[in-house]
């Protein structure tokens, strides 16, 4: 997994950055869930604490 940058050392942003990475990188819940070491159900729960949308949204076309 790639370096996540941090723009402070405020823990919860650290937490999204690495939850929505994780995500980015592998492009499951289960998969990133085993990235950062942590339960399937500890990710989504996370997922909500911190607003992610999972599966994103499609982009929309101008």
């Amino acid at each position: 997994m790639p370096r996540v940058a941090l723009d402070s050392l405020n823990l919860a942003a650290a937490e999204k950055a690495l939850c929505e990475e994780a995500l980015a990188c592998t492009g499951s819940i289960r998969d990133a869930a085993a990235k950062l070491g942590i339960s399937v159900r500890r990710l989504q729960r996370l997922l909500v604490i911190h607003r992610i949308e999972w599966p994103r949204p499609p982009a929309t076309r101008p």
